[in-house]
């Protein structure tokens, strides 16, 4: 029997939203079956991490290493993991990447990801979610469908990576729990650090030991990179360098850029110990910053590394020295050009040029429009050593520069995200145009949106930065700013950490409409997260304050809020009564956020809020009820053109029709939803659409219809980057 479209076969239409028209159970699945799917991405592996360079030397005993650990690591039917450690800027990165190039490659064929979580560390902590969130982009998982929470990252991660022999590369690890998120599942995963890790080893982690080349590499490295150096010059040069990699090629490089001098007066100039920064923790802190021990081979490692770096600096421009110097005073990992203008650098090109040129600085790969630079983590340090001989007061007004570029910047991108939302903070004062000297930052939402991710780590900085320093106002501006990075791509735990910060700005700028907005938030990212009792407890304090805030909009967004906790809390709720005690209970938080947003007014809140309520009269059972509130919202969403709203009502009207029974309008509901999506390119909702079609399909035995939607979300999935690679070849 089937009990779809007229029940008997014939081409009576039927029309549910308004714009809708589905002919019957002959075409529909036809009908399915032509809806549009975006082109399948490039069937190529991802190929990340840094290149290995043409002049490598003397590191055969651990290249060897390298590769017999990993052949053995490949023939087993385990994950295997590899942990390269030594000093910082020993070359432990290059090492890695010439056994890729050499070896692992070969015997990984289906992809090399890479993150360096120096890039992405805070306070000592990485966030994990962010770093399986790049990774599952890079394989190919279309944006949409990346999940929010660590947990289903990490479970998605296994199944996309399920039957593919995956090469997975960290850098800068500092603690187990780290590399062990990041462990493929039949793949290698290789660590490199500045210390080993004992729980690693015990959970069969293979150690690769790297130390700083003896006189016979480094001097056979530097004769290859300066080739008129007699033997004994360049064994000093060595010495002096502690056969540290990251000194020796600074060195030289420094050399290389002064044709009128020679190894000679490098080896001069580091003996007498020209260019100290005359900082008696220098020897400490570069130590440090290179993961020695107080022990003194590698606490000599540290100083010569400092004093190499003091030599090439002293020898670049005056534009360049400050330009590094504006790099040690940076709250973030990266710069971008536009942004060190900012900050008060002049003749950036030719100074990053130079920094470039004298290996001081590297580029960094970036989705995003502006060219990144930063320094590597050891020269950073010595940089930022440099920058404490900087009065206070420069130091603060360089802070300044950067925080209001940033807070300037993040207010346009969320203005391109999210287009005309309700917003506490005035319109930046600076157009976009002028935050850009030779081109805009981004252009168009996708741009904004990418600039946002790319820049996570360095808005987190700065905001910390404007905290430490008492600018309260840029913190509340730049955390309600960034609401358009958290809700797009779910950094719940940034969301969280600013949050609380903008809550401490409200506070001391007496501002209860902004602490309302910081609390809710942090509350939508807790409930995200899963951690409803900590949601509540902010919107308990937001609450409190609601008397004191003038817009009803503030109001609107906590009753909104919690209406969202009721409904989640319902769903787990373990009797019928108590779901619909809870499913009430929502109903009434969503009308007070309907009736705020009816007072101001807001229309597309009106539209948010009504279908918000129409949930909650679902999860009650009052499914005729719920129709006619869709209906009204439906009719106010056509008439100001909010499309994905009546994607979205569609959806919850086919399940008000399956609640009552009406199969056949259920179906024309959920098709509509289904056109819709395809035409906004909001591929998640399709899915939706076509798992209840299919659903829908089977309970009234319509074969064709169900295959057809089963083909089409097999498709879907395919392209959107969810099927496993298909397995190796034996």
């Amino acid at each position: 029997m089937n009990g779809l479209g007229t029940g008997g076969g014939g081409t009576t239409h039927n029309t549910v939203s308004g714009d809708a028209v589905v002919v019957g159970p002959l075409l529909m699945a036809q009908h399915i079956e032509g809806i549009q799917l975006p082109p399948a991405p490039p069937d190529a592996p991802p190929s990340q991490g840094p290149p290995p360079s043409r002049v490598f030397v003397n590191r055969t005993k651990e290249l060897t290493d390298l590769r017999d650990a990993a052949r053995a690591m490949a023939a087993g039917p385990e994950p295997g993991v590899l942990m390269v450690v030594g000093v910082g800027g020993v070359g432990k990165t290059q090492l890695v990447a010439q056994s890729v190039r050499r070896e692992l490659m070969q015997l990984f064929p289906q992809g090399q990801l890479y993150v360096d979580l120096e890039d992405l560390r805070q306070d000592g902590v990485v966030d994990l979610a962010a770093v399986l969130g790049g990774f599952l982009r890079a394989l190919g998982v279309n944006k949409d469908y990346v999940p929010g929470g660590l947990a289903e990252r990490t479970a998605l991660f296994r199944s996309v990576t399920a039957r593919s022999r995956l090469l997975v590369m960290v850098d800068n690890v500092q603690h187990a729990p780290e590399a062990r998120a990041l462990v493929p599942p039949q793949g290698l995963l290789v660590v490199t650090g500045r210390k080993v890790l004992p729980s690693l080893l015990m959970d069969g982690a293979v150690l690769i030991d790297v130390a700083p080349l003896d006189e016979v590499a480094g001097t056979e490295l530097v004769r290859r990179w300066y080739a008129d150096a007699d033997e004994e010059t360049a064994a000093d040069v060595v010495r002096l360098c502690a056969g540290h990699p990251l000194a020796l090629r600074a060195a030289v490089e420094w050399l290389a850029a002064r044709p009128h001098l020679t190894l000679d007066d490098v080896v001069r100039d580091l003996t007498a110990g020209r260019y100290g920064t005359g900082d008696d923790g220098a020897r400490e802190a570069m130590g440090a910053a290179m993961g020695a021990s107080e022990g003194p081979a590698e606490g000599g490692v540290g100083e010569a590394v400092g004093a190499v770096l003091d030599s090439v600096v002293a020898g670049v421009s005056e534009e360049t020295r400050h330009l590094y110097g504006l790099f040690g005073v940076l709250p973030g990992t990266t710069a971008t050009a536009d942004l060190l203008r900012a900050a008060g650098a002049t003749r950036v090109d030719e100074g990053l040029g130079e920094l470039l040129s004298s290996r001081l600085a590297v580029l960094v790969e970036s989705a995003d429009r502006p060219r990144r630079y930063r320094l590597h983590d050891v020269v950073r340090a010595h940089a930022r050593l440099r920058a404490r001989a900087l009065p206070d007061e420069r130091r603060r007004a360089v802070l300044r520069l950067v925080v209001e570029f940033y807070a300037d910047a993040a207010a346009h991108a969320d203005a391109s995200v999210l287009g005309d939302r309700f917003r506490i903070q005035p319109p930046p004062l600076r157009p976009l145009s002028e935050l850009g000297l030779n081109k805009p930052l981004f252009t168009g939402r996708a741009e904004a949106l990418e600039w946002l991710d790319a820049e996570r780590v360095n808005l987190q900085g700065a905001i910390r930065a404007a905290a430490g320093q008492g600018w309260h106002q840029e913190v509340w501006r730049l955390c309600e700013s960034l609401w358009a990075l958290y809700h797009s791509r779910k950094h719940l735990a940034d969301c969280v950490e600013s949050g609380l910060l903008g809550i401490e700005a409200a506070q001391h700028e007496a501002r209860p409409d902004v602490e309302i907005r910081m609390r809710n938030q942090v509350a939508r990212a807790a409930y995200e997260l899963g951690d409803l009792d900590r949601a509540e407890a902010q919107l308990d304090a937001a609450t409190g304050l609601l008397e004191l805030a003038g817009d009803p909009r503030l109001s609107g967004v906590v009753w909104e809020s919690r209406g969202l906790i009721a409904l989640a809390r319902g769903r787990s709720a373990g009797s019928p009564h108590a779901v619909g005690e809870r499913a009430e209970e929502a109903r009434q938080l969503f009308e007070r956020a309907l009736a705020a947003n009816r007072a101001v007014p807001d229309r597309h809140g009106v539209v948010v809020q009504s279908y918000n309520v129409a949930q909650a009269l679902l999860a009650g059972e009052r499914w005729s009820d719920a129709l006619g509130v869709l209906d009204e919202a439906a009719e106010v969403a056509r008439a100001t053109g909010d499309e994905p709203m009546l994607l979205r009502i569609d959806l919850v009207r086919a399940k008000a029709f399956v609640g009552l029974g009406s199969l056949d309008r259920a179906v024309t509901a959920t098709v509509a939803a289904a056109d819709r999506a395809a035409v906004l390119k909001q591929f998640a909702k399709l899915d939706q659409a076509l798992e209840l079609l299919a659903a829908l399909a089977d309970r009234a035995e319509d074969r064709p219809l169900r295959a057809a939607c089963e083909e089409k979300l097999g498709a879907l999935r395919r392209t959107m980057g969810l099927r496993p690679p298909a397995a190796p070849p034996a």
